[in-house]
């Protein structure tokens, strides 16, 4: 479960307040999306989830635990987080790349050659045997998308947050990872948050979108609401351009 209490965001060097007061959850096994208009704060808002950004007031919470408890890495540790390009390390093979956290975790090595090869075979559809020892520019965008996931789930977090993880595909590979990801999350019942800017993507994969604009949230709901139920002309203007 992830909960965002009162989170606020002050730069105050650019005198900017990114994210305003903003709250929401999203419940165990759940999928949330995080639409909105470029710098509306969504990507500041999961930053501060991971702490790769501390926010200057309220409080995030995950599977019970407040964030502002223990070290930042070790926060992180305990969060998958998967970015868009994947950002795999170009001088490690596959399994290298995927294996990385538990390496530094001193996992016994038994485990990490058996984790890899069931994340391979059996959770991103890519061959332990053909692909383990290959390396990212050997591999398709589809390919390194797929594997940044494997890295993502490889010590099983509870939670993922995803940053515009399909935003650099072409329209056919992301469709194709929707569909995977889907049928993904259906087995593993993960709670996950996405920011994405494509209002169709949030749609189709999030149990709960979330729109924000210039800091707050505007509206919260499923597809069905926003269509529906708008808010405000803003809810309409913005979902109807996106998804004409």
């Amino acid at each position: 479960m992830i909960e965002v209490k009162n989170v606020t965001k002050e730069f105050s060097q650019e005198n900017i307040r990114a994210v305003n007061n903003v709250s929401f959850k999203i419940e165990k096994g759940q999928v949330g999306s995080i639409i909105g208009t470029s710098g509306c704060g969504k990507t500041t808002t999961l930053k501060m989830i991971n702490r790769l950004i501390e926010p200057t007031s309220g409080s995030v919470i995950v599977n019970g635990q407040d964030s502002g408890t223990g070290s930042a890495t070790q926060w992180r540790r305990k969060i998958g987080y998967v970015v868009q390009k994947a950002e795999l390390l170009p001088h490690l093979t596959v399994s290298q790349n995927i294996s990385l956290l538990s390496k530094i975790l001193k996992r016994k090595k038994s485990f990490i050659t058996k984790r890899v090869k069931e994340l391979m075979d059996d959770t991103i559809n890519m061959s332990y045997s053909k692909y383990s020892s290959r390396y990212p520019a050997q591999l398709s965008g589809g390919q390194q998308q797929r594997v940044g996931i494997a890295r993502a789930l490889m010590e099983d977090p509870p939670v993922m947050l995803m940053d515009e993880p399909f935003g650099a595909l072409d329209p056919i590979t992301k469709n194709t990872l929707h569909e995977e990801f889907i049928h993904l999350n259906k087995k593993l019942n993960k709670t996950i948050l996405i920011v994405t800017h494509d209002v169709e993507e949030a749609f189709k994969l999030g149990d709960k979108v979330i729109l924000m604009n210039k800091g707050n949230i505007i509206q919260t709901g499923t597809k069905e609401d926003f269509i529906k139920n708008p808010r405000n002309e803003f809810v309409t203007n913005f979902v109807k351009k996106k998804i004409e």
